[in-house]
């Protein structure tokens, strides 16, 4: 795939294999970035304090306050670069390649400080095992641009249709965001009722945090890059709590099958992109699969689903 060129407005192709040296070492990126976020920003319920966000270059912590006003770090994907903007009209830029996570934070930290952004994060992974402290992991360096530069593009086709899906909603939902935790694209929906507490398991996640996460009932969706266990880019749905009859639900498109493993549904992003309709395929499954979840969880459908004629 290394040569491979994308036709423009083309659902990029991806595939595990390509991208997993790359995605390994980008995630340990993204949670450098996102743990500054973490520490300027006010604790939002849920974590969405900590999230990153798909923008027209790569991905970005919009806006963040600091004692000089608001900076903002964001990765460039085209560029291949980590923009470093101020409100004071500064900026510095860092090159994306193949370095180490320990050479990616030294360089990052050292722009701050000259940037007098004053900042310490907790220097460990999170949801990683193991977690090699980010200034002595000096083993992961893989970054091939081409492999990312398809894994951003497939996140911007990707982000209107949540985007569109999110808006079928009137109850509390997420922002569609991006969480360097798991390396995903999440947007989340609320019934509104509290759930039970959450029993943890998520490696180097402190528990309290994974119980505020999941304090209320959610349908939550998703697109990931995969993993070892699982080697396929693919869109999930779970919900939390998991109603006994959940998983036996029929969701749409046809393509889509529940994982008993991993107590999700799943619908593999090659078979979307080789569809006709992409965007409807893939708002078939987000719906069939909240439907899925609100239905066996008796949610409030008529308060919480939004049926509004658009005005042109």
């Amino acid at each position: 795939m290394a040569n491979d060129t994308l036709k423009p407005y083309a659902w990029p192709p991806l595939s595990f294999e390509a991208l997993e040296n790359s995605i390994t070492t980008v995630q340990l990126w993204t949670q450098i970035v996102g743990k500054i976020r973490l520490r300027k920003m006010p604790w939002l319920n849920h974590s969405w304090h900590v999230s990153l966000y798909v923008s027209a270059r790569g991905l970005t912590t919009g806006s963040i306050p600091y004692s000089r006003g608001l900076f903002e770090l964001e990765f460039d994907f085209n560029s291949h670069q980590l923009l470093i903007t101020t409100s004071e009209g500064e900026n510095r830029k860092i090159d994306l390649y193949s370095r180490t996570v320990a050479s990616f934070y030294s360089e990052l930290f050292d722009q701050l400080k000259a940037l007098n952004i004053d900042v310490k994060i907790y220097g460990t992974p999170n949801e990683i095992d193991p977690a090699i402290p980010f200034e002595k992991d000096e083993m992961h360096r893989a970054y091939d641009k081409q492999q990312m530069n398809f894994f951003w593009k497939a996140l911007v086709k990707i982000d209107p249709v949540f985007l569109q899906f999110r808006a079928r909603f009137t109850g509390k939902c997420s922002p569609v965001h991006f969480f360097w935790g798991g390396f995903d694209l999440a947007v989340t929906r609320f019934s509104g009722r509290k759930a039970p507490k959450h029993p943890g398991g998520v490696p180097n996640m402190p528990l309290r945090v994974m119980q505020e996460a999941y304090s209320h009932e959610v349908s939550s969706a998703g697109f990931w890059p995969g993993n070892a266990a699982f080697p396929h880019p693919a869109f999930y749905a779970y919900c939390y709590p998991t109603p006994p009859d959940f998983s036996s639900k029929t969701v749409q498109p046809k393509e889509a099958f529940y994982s008993n493993d991993m107590g999700e549904f799943f619908l593999l992003y090659d078979t979307v992109r080789q569809s006709a309709n992409p965007e409807e395929m893939l708002l078939q499954f987000l719906q069939s699969t909240y439907e899925a979840a609100a239905t066996t969880g008796n949610w409030d459908r008529e308060v919480l689903d939004f049926n509004f004629t658009p005005i042109e």
